[in-house]
């Protein structure tokens, strides 16, 4: 690197979401608020699935889950974009990158299998639900749940090694809120294709097998909704469902925007926005995608304030 008269990056400096003072100040105050409320929200759902027996079923084990991921997605970026609202320069360690790259796939992936798993609770609870317990029993939902987390793991570490094996020399200017591997990736002076390829035809590769999983359970659980002959039993079928789709749909059509889609069909600021979008909105908005309209959770969050205020 001395050879070409430059500096070896070992720091990276966030451009942030913007440069406008008023404007970060205003920003800082709603993303706060965003956070503490994705804080607070999944908390309480995690709380409330352990407290409650009636939750105690595979289905509320996976949302308890979706929960935790959706609180470590949130820690893992929110603070520092906070910090960078309020601050001219916000600074991260070249290990702190990685790391930061490594909890933000290993989160993202997760969620994507854990959708996934859902899909299947549901595709065997309304196809055979006299046979539920006997399909998913509690070893198959720890190994279900053991496998999300270990896809995680591989994809974060396949996002985290090829980033540590890249080298930076000169500009260490990041233009986003954290450290995404595509933005981090224009910075390096290594130009070997594997770099590239390889962590996007990871990403591409488990958002496909999860939406095959999605779509097969579904569309199975459609031609068996179809068959029940009342209109109620049809529509409490689709009510279970509801939540989990409409999740779904969130989370892949902003991963799909972000990850599987050619870098040149869109811009930085774009990928900023989507990125807000899935990395800090769908943490906050999946509490109450699964407890508006749940009304096991309704009656479980009763019963629990009854508990602790026997006079009410």
């Amino acid at each position: 690197m001395s050879g070409y008269n430059c500096t070896v990056v070992n720091e990276f400096v966030f451009l942030g979401l913007t440069d406008d003072p008023s404007l970060r100040v205003i920003l800082f105050v709603i993303f706060l608020g965003f956070h503490t409320v994705t804080l607070v929200g999944n908390l309480s759902i995690i709380t409330l699935i352990r407290k409650s027996s009636q939750l105690h079923t595979p289905m509320y084990l996976f949302l308890s889950h979706l929960a935790f991921v959706d609180i470590g997605s949130s820690l893992s970026v929110t603070p520092l974009m906070l910090k960078n609202f309020l601050v001219d320069k916000t600074i991260i360690p070249f290990g702190g990158c990685v790391m930061q790259l490594f909890l933000v796939v290993f989160f993202g992936t997760t969620e994507c299998f854990l959708l996934a798993v859902m899909a299947y609770d549901r595709y065997v609870a309304i196809c055979n639900p006299l046979l539920y317990s006997v399909n998913m029993p509690p070893g198959i939902c720890t190994l279900l749940l053991l496998l999300s987390y270990l896809g995680g793991c591989i994809n974060a570490w396949i996002h985290a090694h090829c980033l540590s094996n890249l080298s930076f020399c000169g500009c260490n200017k990041i233009n986003h809120f954290f450290c995404d591997y595509s933005p981090v990736l224009k910075l390096s002076t290594y130009q070997d294709d594997i770099f590239e390829i390889l962590p996007s035809a990871s990403s591409a590769s488990i958002i496909a097998i999860t939406v095959l999983i999605i779509l097969i359970s579904y569309i199975s659980i459609l031609f068996s909704v179809l068959k029940i002959s009342s209109t109620e039993g049809r529509s409490k079928a689709f009510t279970t469902c509801t939540s989990h789709l409409s999740a779904v749909t969130l989370y892949y059509s902003t991963i799909t925007f972000i990850y599987a889609t050619p870098k040149s069909s869109y811009s930085t600021d774009e990928n900023k926005v989507v990125s807000v979008f899935y990395m800090v909105i769908i943490p906050l908005l999946n509490p109450l995608i699964y407890t508006l309209r749940n009304n096991e959770v309704n009656r479980a969050m009763r019963k629990l304030m009854r508990m602790k205020n026997p006079f009410s």
